[in-house]
């Protein structure tokens, strides 16, 4: 499958070689490739970041 059709980016990313382990230990841990457990941090780093901003969103407008 064409990865533009599987709506997925290539992107080169540069990890120091401590944090490279760290997360490699992560995924091995979570059962994911170290590729798989980057998408899920980010994902969930864009998850949280969007909940606070509706929060904020709606502080005061009561």
């Amino acid at each position: 499958m064409d990865r533009e059709a599987e709506g997925k980016k290539q992107i080169p990313l540069r990890l120091s070689s401590s944090l490279y382990a760290e997360i490699a230990k992560w995924a091995e841990d979570d059962f994911r490739s170290i590729n798989g457990q980057i998408e899920y941090l980010l994902t969930q780093c864009v998850r949280e970041r969007n909940r606070g901003r509706n929060r904020s969103d709606t502080d005061g407008k009561e």
